[in-house]
């Protein structure tokens, strides 16, 4: 048997083939060694060494199986990895009490936004056994009330909430002769321009506006609503945080020193968050969990790590943002795919204020 296609699909492996070739990678994904023929006629195989080390070849130059220095086992490519996830994984089931410790680590009352956003990596990362990444949404919702409360001679609360519930307060100072009227009139005007609108979109339209408006508007209602708009973030340009944990995790597996090179090299792409976040905001605009394997994001090409990464939704089925594992190829995909699902759901629900 020899395929002329250099990356067959799954139907294109007859029966032989793929039993031969499930039983390598589920080895591999358990122990991280190499497989041989000997192995595989031990675990049950019914045909001879050399008709399963012939079975093997053709794996090989399909490019589903490598070599790796001078064994005489096989480990399975990226593309193997690739064509076992989407055809031949098993995916089972979290158990009830990892259930219940996720359940009652984020579905908790009183936690604050990126309270809740740490805890969850924090979590996956100890049940996933590897680095949790979780990027927190740009929040673009839309203005649904603004308002200027006095707290004093001298000083104001300028607060804005969100369609989606988000309240951002930001202490302003008041100068001399600032009245309650005056706190009105400036709420009032951005309330009739703002509502609806995410901010960040209705900035530089509201400035412009405001230079035109400030006949109507008293000076000081006018200062105070350039200042609101100054204080206030408005989502997009605010900081992206990006949350990696469980690093350590990473180093328990790698014992070889080309693994511990691996690691170095995926401990220098964990620090590049401007890119981990666009592999995170891409997984948000898709359903469902993603996996990426080595190459398959231009991140992680040299380490040869995985990804497994699910967005995170609010009640509504708006995607807030995504949450993922990152490990070496050979993570146990069975596991921890199910654990990134139910982890983002409850994520989820506990940040859109449901109950689990």
């Amino acid at each position: 048997m020899t395929f002329l296609n250099p990356s067959p699909t799954l139907p294109a492996l007859d029966q032989r083939a793929r039993d031969i070739f499930r039983r390598i990678v589920e080895s591999y994904l358990q122990t991280g060694e190499p497989v041989g023929s000997r192995t595989l006629a031990m675990s049950g195989v019914s045909l001879s060494p050399a008709s399963i080390r012939n079975t093997m070849q053709d794996l090989t130059l399909a490019g589903l199986l490598a070599s790796p220095h001078t064994s005489a086992g096989r480990i399975p490519t990226h593309a193997g990895l690739r064509l076992f996830v989407d055809g031949l994984l098993e995916i089972g089931d979290i158990s009830t009490e990892e259930r219940r410790e996720i359940d009652g680590r984020l579905a908790g009352r009183g936690r604050s936004f990126d309270e809740a956003l740490n805890e969850a990596s924090s979590l996956l990362s100890g049940l996933a056994g590897g680095a949790s990444i979780v990027a927190s949404p740009v929040r673009d919702a839309g203005v649904k009330h603004v308002e200027f409360v006095a707290l004093g001679h001298d000083q104001a609360l300028a607060v804005l909430v969100g369609d989606d519930g988000s309240v951002e307060n930001r202490l302003m100072p008041l100068k001399a002769g600032v009245t309650p009227s005056t706190l009105q009139e400036a709420s009032n005007f951005l309330n009739a321009r703002l509502r609806g609108r995410p901010l960040h979109e209705a900035r530089t339209e509201m400035r412009t506006e405001l230079d035109l408006a400030r006949r109507e508007l008293d000076a000081t209602a006018a200062r105070l609503v350039e200042d609101g708009l100054a204080a206030w973030s408005g989502g997009a340009e605010r900081e992206r945080a990006l949350i990696v944990r469980g690093r350590a995790n990473l180093l328990q597996d790698a014992g070889a020193m080309e693994d511990l090179e691996k690691v170095r090299v995926l401990f220098d792409d964990l620090e590049q968050k401007e890119q981990l976040i666009g592999l995170l905001d891409g997984v948000s605009s898709a359903q469902g969990v993603r996996i990426f394997i080595g190459a398959e994001t231009r991140l992680f090409s040299l380490s040869g790590s995985a990804v497994i990464a699910a967005p995170y939704m609010s009640g509504r089925q708006r995607v807030l943002g995504a949450i993922g594992v990152i490990g070496p190829a050979r993570l146990n995909y069975a596991r921890v795919i199910p654990l990134v699902d139910y982890t983002a759901r409850v994520l989820g629900r506990m940040l859109d204020g449901q109950e689990t």
